[in-house]
């Protein structure tokens, strides 16, 4: 039985976990708090008390972390993976971070050839449960090989996209078509009820055709029916589309649609949804116009 380590226990890394379990690895779980890691050891997993019980088990970990500054902690840390690692460390980062922070990573590691793939996901909650996450993967091709089997647990088996990095750019790019598809969607279903049609016949008769998408097939039930409880929040999008902007600043690439779903995202923030689900974009146009959809 494969021995892997797993960091971060959230909405995500949770089921995540949970599949490998599932999938008969031997999984070293650990999150900052008790109750997901007391879960995970319900599942059969092995709950661990530290960072370092983890790395010290494990010469292959898996991590699921909020943002780089957490990322940067758990791994070069003073009381981090590295300190306690194991010679033939394997890190598989499962973070939605910005690219260069996985390049920063990566370089240290590389200085102890010690291995790393960036490997963000998609997918959502639903996903991580169900084990079809979109997972899309920066690195070499033989770690990228060798993680392939993890991969197939947890999701779609991955996508090799490019070298160290190119993994969270290309999920910066999807947060990008997933913020544009929400927010149109929810500024033409408010276009419908405002101009007295069915929105959800208007719904119905769109979301198979040309403008569809699987971003509205999954959220457009939740602006319908005015459900926001999180399967993927506006904070979490609003750290995504932070990472997206200084990436585009860096590379001179232009971002005026992202700059504007963000402004939506900091107004919905400062009214206290930060942890409604992105679907509340639609919350957005309600408040703007006092009409309820």
């Amino acid at each position: 039985m494969m021995r892997i380590g797993f960091i971060g226990l959230g909405i995500m890394g949770k089921p995540m976990a949970v599949n490998l379990v599932k999938a008969g690895y031997e999984v070293y779980a650990y999150d900052l708090f008790e109750a997901p890691i007391k879960e995970l050891a319900a599942a059969g997993a092995v709950g661990c008390d530290s960072i370092r019980r983890v790395a010290e088990a494990c010469s292959t970990i898996n991590y699921q972390l909020p943002n780089s500054p957490h990322v940067k902690t758990c791994v070069l840390g003073d009381d981090g993976i590295l300190k306690y690692a194991k010679e033939n460390l394997f890190l598989i980062d499962m973070s939605s971070i910005a690219p260069d922070a996985s390049k920063e990573i990566a370089a240290v590691l590389k200085e102890k050839n010690m291995r790393m793939l960036d490997a963000p996901v998609s997918g959502g909650q639903g996903g991580a449960v169900a084990g079809t996450l979109s997972i899309m993967v920066g690195g070499e091709e033989k770690d990228y090989l060798e993680a392939k089997p993890l991969f197939e647990v947890m999701g779609n088996g991955g996508k090799l996209v490019g070298p160290i990095g190119s993994g969270n750019t290309c999920k910066l790019a999807n947060q990008i078509m997933v913020a544009a598809n929400l927010a149109g969607g929810a500024e033409a279903l408010m276009l419908a009820k405002m101009a007295g049609a069915d929105v959800q016949k208007v719904y119905d008769a769109i979301k198979d055709g040309f403008a569809g998408s699987n971003a509205m097939t999954a959220r457009g039930p939740k602006m319908l029916s005015g459900d926001f409880s999180p399967s993927f929040r506006i904070d979490l999008h609003w750290k995504d589309l932070n990472n997206v902007l200084d990436t585009g600043y860096l590379a001179g690439a232009p971002m005026p649609i992202t700059q504007q779903v963000q402004v939506m995202f900091n107004y919905l923030r400062a009214a206290g949804d930060g942890g409604c689900d992105h679907s509340a974009l639609m919350k957005y146009y309600e408040k703007l116009t006092g009409v309820t959809l």
